[in-house]
């Protein structure tokens, strides 16, 4: 029988013959990752199991990306137990200040990830990396304290749901379109403990960088990872950012999926998904009319340099609405350093947004964009749970870049192409 992405690359991790879905198997871990909320945890829990050492020193991340800069001494001192831990145990990559982005945008372009890899991390949205072909998926803080010091854990095998994006997509429309569609297709838990396996058409024309944005969301479905095929497309970004190793990988053809979700982008508009869960489900002129007081373009979803492109080519020689926060976070450094080279921050000023430093920042509630009560905001992030940004009398709705500068623009959530 052929095997799927997810057990082909679990395959290559465990001495055990993969048979199936459901089976256990113990891997070996190519990355571990924490954060400075999830690892002071883990740190904890690694202590308290007697561990003097970590499995491979090489082979941790720790990003201090979530409530840095530090905007409180809380904060300050999460960050000061994982830098005191890092250098304890001369952690390689281990990243804050200067060198800090968001943690999803920042190892991909590091090549500290990469194809073929098993990753585990403590934060939900780990399963970015299997837009670059890798089992990547989110655990909780004390399953990554043992991995930091055995190297390996434990999977139950996922069954896949295969999705076949199909068709030509219009103009303002794309990856962050597509992955919003099939949430509202399969619901939030509609792909629990499962895995979602991208093919079609779309796909093979898809950016690197797009496919991330959609294996981002995998758990936005209750998905234990999004993956898609190792092309050479994948391969040549893997190199390019240092990643050394990774071969070309596709599912067998007689591999067993649960089931066959199909979706053609032809006719899709734009996709807003409404408060207060990432299921509900729009297209943004279903939506338009409605009142925004802060629009945020960035995050792991949306920071990379083609969002930030497509954001500028809306607001080039237009003016941020006088109601309205534009608030941009490229995701990383070098992403920052590109939009400064390719001359999008004069555009970001010029139309007068708020530019902050690489960080997740208000995508969780964290600073430098919180929202009052009755405050909504349009959002390029990857989820809208009540009080997810700030008041619990607050709304997010998500959309692609474009749909939120142009928004920003217009004072109101509008179509693109209706600017």
């Amino acid at each position: 029988m052929g095997q799927t992405l997810a057990e082909k690359i679990l395959q290559k991790h465990t001495d055990q013959v993969i048979s199936g879905a459901g089976q256990i198997v113990q891997c070996k871990v190519s990355m571990v990752l924490a954060n400075d909320i999830t690892a002071p945890l883990a740190i904890k829990s690694f202590k308290a199991m007697g561990a003097q050492e970590v499995f491979d020193k090489d082979k941790i991340s720790l990003v201090c990306d979530h409530f840095t800069p530090n905007k409180d001494i809380d904060s300050a001192e999460q960050v000061k137990v994982v830098r005191e831990f890092a250098e304890e145990m001369g952690i390689t990559h281990y990243y804050e200040c200067g060198e800090v982005g968001v943690e999803h945008a920042l190892l991909p372009e590091k090549g500290i990830v990469g194809p073929g890899n098993v990753v585990i991390g403590a934060d939900s949205h780990t399963c970015t990396y299997g837009g670059l072909g890798a089992f990547a998926t989110g655990m909780g803080s004390t399953d990554i304290s043992a991995a930091m010091a055995l190297g390996e854990t434990w999977f139950k095998v996922p069954p896949t749901i295969k999705v076949n994006l199909t068709g030509t997509p219009g103009k303002f429309v794309g990856a962050k379109d597509f992955v919003l569609n099939q949430i509202g297709r399969l619901g939030v838990s509609g792909a629990l403990y499962k895995a979602l396996e991208y093919s079609g058409e779309v796909v093979d024309n898809m950016s690197v960088e797009g496919r991330m944005t959609i294996a981002n969301m995998a758990i936005e479905a209750g998905g234990k990872v999004g993956l898609f095929p190792v092309d050479q497309k994948t391969l040549d970004y893997a190199a390019t950012a240092g990643f050394s190793g990774g071969e070309a990988m596709v599912a067998d053809q007689d591999a067993t999926y649960e089931r066959v979700l199909e979706i053609d982008v032809t006719d899709m508009a734009p996709q807003v998904a409404c408060p207060h869960l990432p299921d509900n489900v729009k297209a943004v002129d279903d939506t338009s009319g409605l009142q925004i007081h802060q629009s945020i373009i960035g995050s792991c979803t949306n920071g990379r340099i083609e969002d930030m492109r497509e954001a500028a080519a809306l607001l080039k020689g237009r003016k941020v609405n006088s109601k309205v926060r534009c608030i941009i976070l490229p995701a990383t450094p070098s992403i920052w350093k590109a939009c400064m080279k390719e001359g999008l921050m004069e555009i970001f000023m010029d139309a007068g947004c708020i530019v902050g430093p690489p960080t997740c920042g208000p995508c969780l509630g964290g600073h430098m964009g919180i929202l009052a009560g009755g405050e909504r905001s349009i959002a390029t992030t990857n989820r809208n749970f009540k009080g997810r940004m700030g008041s619990l009398e607050s709304e997010v709705f998500l959309s692609n870049p474009s749909v939120a500068a142009a928004s920003a623009v217009a004072g109101e959530i509008i179509n693109p192409a209706k600017l």
